[in-house]
This record gives C-alpha cells, sequence and structure tokens, in this order.
C-alpha cells in the first residue's frame, strides 16, 4: 500500500438541506503526479479538497488513501497522510511565533521535542521561512504567510499535498517564489486553482469540475490548449499556450 495513492469512487456530498454539490465524482491520483483542479466558482472544488482527508464525508461513494478507505477510524492516518493548506493562510496560523505554529502539528502527534525541532527547522529552510520563525504571523506579508502555512503542513511529512487557490492575494514575486518552491517538490500536489498559468508550470495533469462533476480529466497542455472545452465550462485558454497556438498557426 502507498499512502501517496488518492482515489475517489462516486463521491456525492450535499451540505444540510442544499442539493448535491459532488455529484458522482470519480479519479485516481497517483504516486508523485502534479494536478490541477479547476473550474468556475461554485464548481465544488473546494467541497471536494475537504474530503480528501476527512474534514467532510460523503454522503455516499468513498475516498481511499492507497488501498484504505477513509473512515472514522482511518481519518488520523489520513489527516498525516494528506496536508491540507488552505486558501486563507490565517485559517492555518494562530500561535504567537511562526517557529510555534509550524511546531503546532508534530507536537500533537506526540513526537519528542527534539524531532519536533528538526522538523520545524527543515519544514522553515525548506520554504525559505527561517529569518521569520520567532515573528508573529500577523506581522507577515500575505506570500510570506502562505510559505509559513505551507511550512506547518511539510512539518507533518505527508505524502500527498493538497492546496486551494495557493497563489490568491499574492504579488508577482511571491507568486514567482510559490512556483519555484512547488517545482522542488516531490510529493503528490492536487492544486485547486484559477491560476491557470500557475496549472501549465506546475501541473502535469488536469481535472475539469463543473456543477459538481469531473467533466474532462487529461495531459495538461492538452485540457489547457483546447479552447472550446474550457469555454464550455466558462473558463479561458492560458494565455501563454494562446500565445504559443498564434506562433503555431502561423
Amino acid at each position: 500500500m502507498s499512502h501517496h495513492l488518492i482515489e475517489a469512487r462516486d463521491v456525492w456530498f450535499a451540505y444540510p438541506q442544499g442539493a448535491d454539490v459532488l455529484r458522482g465524482l470519480s479519479f485516481r491520483i497517483t504516486h508523485g503526479e502534479a494536478v490541477g483542479l479547476i473550474g468556475c466558482n461554485g464548481a465544488g472544488k473546494s467541497t471536494l479538497l475537504m474530503h480528501l482527508n476527512g474534514f467532510l464525508t460523503p454522503r455516499c461513494g468513498e475516498i481511499r488513501i492507497g488501498d484504505t478507505p477513509l473512515t472514522a477510524q482511518t481519518v488520523a492516518a489520513a489527516r498525516r497522510a494528506v496536508g491540507v493548506v488552505f486558501q486563507d493562510p490565517d485559517d492555518q496560523l494562530f500561535m504567537p511565533t511562526v517557529a510555534e505554529d509550524v511546531a503546532f502539528g508534530p507536537l500533537n502527534l506526540g513526537l519528542p521535542l527534539d524531532e519536533v525541532a528538526q522538523r520545524v527547522g527543515a519544514a522553515l529552510e525548506r520554504v525559505g521561512m527561517t529569518s521569520v520563525r520567532e515573528r508573529p504571523p500577523y506581522k507577515l506579508s500575505a506570500g510570506e504567510k502562505r510559505a509559513v502555512a505551507i511550512a506547518t503542513v511539510l512539518a507533518m511529512m505527508p505524502d500527498i499535498l493538497v492546496m486551494d487557490e495557493p497563489t490568491s492575494s499574492l504579488d508577482s514575486r511571491g507568486r514567482r517564489r510559490l512556483i519555484e518552491l512547488l517545482r522542488g517538490f516531490e510529493h503528490t500536489r492536487i492544486i485547486a486553482t484559477h491560476d491557470l498559468e500557475l496549472v501549465v508550470e506546475i501541473c502535469s495533469r488536469v481535472l475539469i469540475m463543473d456543477e459538481g462533476r469531473i467533466v474532462a480529466d487529461g495531459p495538461a497542455r492538452t485540457i489547457l490548449g483546447d479552447r472550446e472545452l474550457l469555454h464550455a465550462h466558462g473558463l479561458e485558454r492560458p494565455h501563454s499556450l494562446s500565445h504559443a497556438h498564434a506562433h503555431t498557426a502561423e
């Protein structure tokens, strides 16, 4: 069994007194893949992400991590295997200092203090935030907060990294730093985003969601280069690929 694998099998979900938000979703993401999850607002992307480590539970169908169904009995192990970086870093940063935020998860695993310290140092170094370890998170820039939020997840040493709109609120420099960081990861990565240029740079595969369903699944450049498919689901072809197509046409 590999915890790097994640699979949805005919997943349905509705919030209380609401219509179905996820409608029969099925996909399988394998070891080391970088997958972009795209779609218009309301397509169900964030709801899907919250199923991937048990924040939400399907009405029917199942999520599997490796060969193991995600259930009440396996959710603790799933949350160690699947690290989620939320859209708003402030949802993950709540301790007095950056170092304490990064240490929070490992401490709650009951790890020895020396191992916690090693994980904190390694995670902050990985995201280039060692210099801010003693600063309060509220004094960080948006880009610094995003990097530290990623460090809080890396300190848990997950097999799968799930990110919701990772470039939102970032300026150009912060966005570029994030892209370079994500390029260096060997984790299985699932990135829900409206930033299709990010997907072009990072992801080898794309899933398009629309009205709670997966409507397309395939190689990133093939799907993102298909203007008619994208337009049918309220999306625009990335400028970099439009530019490439224009040159090819010439």
